[in-house]
């Protein structure tokens, strides 16, 4: 009897401590009718529910974010690429302006040189007034900006405005091209011209009458 006692004995030790190690192992909750279940209660659905609503309503914003940035970079990208356009379209019509007005400058010297001598013949019976001492050193200068300089007689009266100038190939200013206040455009020699830098004034020794006259004069 006494060895059986023992097994018993051992058994039991056994089973009392082994029944809390299957406890922990074996499933966390018990269904209504108090057995083991591994189904999760009421209110751990509604936590996980309410997880997978956050991470859901989580992605939704970023989503809208990412959606949002993407529309915002591609609006300024089209609105670099409309000024860059416009800038590129600015750029051509000043291009074309200034080749254009080269090709009428480059056409008008050409004019200008081939009627040169001629113009020498016809103006040589012109009147020139005298000019005053302090306007004598008055010459011009190759390096001299003409472009829009009132144009005035010896009497200080204006008569027109420059417009450009023919240079010769050293680069030396050998005509004026003016535009008379009446409209009429006349060539006028560098001899027949001072210009004083202070005042930026062209001043003529021709009269009036002269440079319409020579306004007229054509091939």
């Amino acid at each position: 009897m006494r060895p059986l006692n023992r097994l018993a004995i051992s058994g039991f030790i056994l089973a009392f401590f082994a029944a809390p190690a299957l406890a922990q192992s074996g499933p966390a909750h018990v269904d209504a009718n108090g057995m083991p279940t591994d189904r999760s209660t009421p209110a751990e659905h509604a936590q996980t529910e309410s997880l997978n609503r956050q991470i859901q309503d989580n992605n939704a914003a970023a989503d809208a974010e990412y959606a949002r940035q993407k529309a915002a970079n591609s609006a300024e990208i089209q609105a670099d690429q409309a000024q860059y356009q416009q800038q590129q379209r600015q750029y051509q019509n000043a291009l074309r302006r200034n080749e254009a007005a080269q090709r009428n400058y480059q056409d008008r010297t050409r004019v200008y040189y081939a009627l040169r001598a001629r113009y020498a013949r016809e103006r040589a019976a012109y009147h020139r007034g005298v000019w005053p001492d302090r306007f004598r050193p008055w010459r011009l200068q190759s390096d001299a900006s003409l472009a829009g300089s009132r144009v005035e007689i010896l009497s200080g009266a204006r008569v027109g405005t420059v417009d450009s100038v023919a240079r010769s190939p050293s680069g030396r200013i050998d005509a004026l091209y003016v535009v008379l206040d009446g409209g009429k455009q006349v060539w006028i020699d560098e001899a027949d011209v001072r210009f004083d830098r202070a005042g930026r004034v062209v001043m003529t020794d021709l009269d009036r009458a002269d440079l319409r006259a020579m306004a007229d004069e054509r091939l």
